[in-house]
């Protein structure tokens, strides 16, 4: 198994989504110009809600996420000065590191991200997760988050589009501590398009992501 997974597949939407590891950085063909799907890191710290989510409903009492302190993640989303897509910001972060901390936690149940996830995306990263589980596997290193872009559509949707890279991040052996290195390739970039909704309690939560692989979009 190799570096960060992404959830495989088709789920445009509305169906449900195959879930698969893959290699961000491998030469494996299969993975060319797939339609993937999620997913994080984060500096061992803590994590609760912030001024960028005052859009949140009193409802909502956020789980705090704590990951280790070998797996980092890197926003460098800007804050766009309207509280919706500000929120919108926020809770997206939330879900890619809430699905770290499962995976760091190998809970394929852990409550985090069901915090931040919903519908069949939330059974999607359940299964994701569980995969990690199995192959007794985390993540490490470095994810970056960039090229950001909050679109809202009223009715309490909104979308988020983003590139991650994941040339300095890679899955590490939860028992022998052994890290998966794979080389930096253009398929180490990854553009998702992601669908969310506002629920009862004000949270931004994500229903659905799509990914593409070696996105031109999201080259250096």
């Amino acid at each position: 198994m190799n570096r960060r997974p992404t959830l495989l597949a088709a789920i445009a939407l509305t169906a449900a989504a195959a879930l698969s590891l893959s290699a961000c950085g491998s030469d494996d063909s299969s993975k060319d110009k797939n339609t993937d799907k999620i997913e994080g890191a984060d500096t061992g710290s803590e994590t609760s809600a912030s001024p960028s989510a005052s859009a949140s409903g009193p409802g909502a009492t956020r789980p705090k996420i704590k990951l280790p302190s070998d797996l980092h993640h890197v926003f460098e989303w800007k804050k766009t000065g309207d509280a919706e897509k500000d929120a919108v910001l926020h809770d997206g972060e939330q879900f890619i590191k809430a699905t770290d901390q499962a995976i760091a936690n190998q809970d394929a149940l852990d409550p985090a991200y069901r915090f931040y996830s919903e519908g069949e995306l939330a059974a999607a990263t359940q299964n994701y997760v569980q995969r990690f589980v199995d192959h007794k596997a985390r993540t490490t290193g470095t994810y970056r988050f960039y090229s950001e872009l909050v679109t809202l559509r009223g009715n309490g949707r909104a979308s988020l589009r983003y590139c991650e890279d994941q040339g300095k991040a890679f899955n590490r052996n939860v028992e022998t501590g052994k890290i998966d290195k794979t080389p930096v390739t253009k398929d180490s970039y990854i553009l998702y398009n992601t669908a969310l909704k506002k629920n009862s309690d004000g949270v931004w939560a994500t229903q659905d992501m799509i990914s593409e692989r070696g996105s031109s979009k999201c080259q250096p």
